[in-house]
């Protein structure tokens, strides 16, 4: 059996986009868009120097003397407001293995057979109680999270017909880099996430958090990329959903998916990669090198019946319901 040419898997939580909004705490019935707002700053050179300039003073004043003209999106509370509210939602999809596209069948069957013995044998609540604790943390805040003062985070689902609320009141103190903790509700959390990937249940969670961070304090949506070759007005323009500020949704799933911490010499959690990669680190964590990749323990579990050991499943099964193009290329 070889890999198929055409291998692919859609995901399955489907995230929105996280829009922003405000309140005050002394009246939180009263809400407001946050908006991004343009302005032009006069910054300073501050960028390392050549040596030729910065050696000598004379030219480190000529060149500090110029001025460092900016365009920049920013975002920040009103003055009467100081609680930053982010809501967005979470669509919990079944996930038996199956691909949405594959160009061989016995491959498929497979897979099929190969999941299906996962999931009776592991079972996928170790993954749901990750995501739900990655949820209840409040961990898709990003930087938000760190200049709150507190953080509630509220998960809104209709589960049996009823609709059924569950609050985190001080998400913040939900430690990020250990799964074992215990929180309340949280199991809860975790079976609703659960009974949505074995289908016995439509799952839509519908999450907010509300961060007490001071009344006119900048907040921290996502940032566009630029790949206008430079030729932008701005250095900086901040992602808005209607004219409201806003986070993508991948930024949000990949603080969801931050559930692995089964690499090698594993010293924090990072999000399910194929190659364990970390952007801000520069660091790829899988190395196939060191047969720690996804490809290699997917292919020695389908091809060469080599059983990964459970923890290795679990990050198997993370990365395929985190979704992708996974495909072996016709030429090499």
């Amino acid at each position: 059996m070889k890999n198929p040419t055409v291998l692919a898997f859609e995901r399955k939580l489907d995230i929105s986009d996280a829009v922003f909004s405000q309140t005050d705490s002394k009246d939180p019935t009263q809400t407001a868009t946050v908006m991004i707002r343009e302005k032009s700053v006069r910054g300073t050179i501050s960028n390392r120097l050549k040596n030729a300039i910065s050696n000598d003073p004379v030219k480190l004043d000529t060149e500090i003397q110029k001025p460092n003209l900016q365009t920049v999106d920013c975002a920040a509370l009103d003055d009467d407001k100081d609680t930053l509210i982010v809501n967005w939602s979470c669509k919990v999809l079944p996930f038996n293995g199956e691909p949405c596209v594959c160009n061989d069948r016995d491959y498929q069957a497979k897979l099929m057979q190969t999941v299906a013995a996962y999931l009776s044998e592991q079972g996928l609540s170790e993954l749901s109680r990750r995501y739900a604790l990655n949820i209840a943390n409040a961990r898709w805040l990003w930087r938000n999270r760190m200049g709150a003062e507190t953080i509630t985070v509220t998960v809104t689902a209709v589960i049996d017909g009823a609709e059924k609320t569950l609050t985190f009141d001080n998400a913040q103190n939900i430690t990020l880099n250990d799964f074992h903790q215990e929180a309340n509700d949280l199991n809860t959390l975790a079976d609703w996430i659960h009974l949505g990937f074995k289908g016995e249940q439509f799952v839509l969670l519908n999450i907010e958090a509300r961060l007490i961070v001071g009344y006119g304090q900048e907040v921290f949506p996502s940032q566009e990329l630029i790949l206008d070759g430079g030729n932008s007005k701005k250095s900086k323009i901040l992602y808005q959903v209607n004219e409201k500020a806003a986070m993508h949704s991948q930024k949000i799933g990949n603080a969801i998916r931050t559930v692995d911490n089964w690499y090698p010499d594993a010293q924090f959690p990072i999000a399910a990669e194929p190659y364990g990669s970390v952007t801000t680190l520069g660091t790829a964590f899988r190395q196939p090198k060191e047969k720690t990749d996804f490809y290699t323990l997917f292919d020695d579990w389908m091809l060469k019946d080599k059983q990964p050991s459970p923890e290795q499943q679990h990050y198997v099964m993370a990365v395929l319901i985190r979704g992708g193009v996974f495909g072996a290329s016709g030429k090499e």
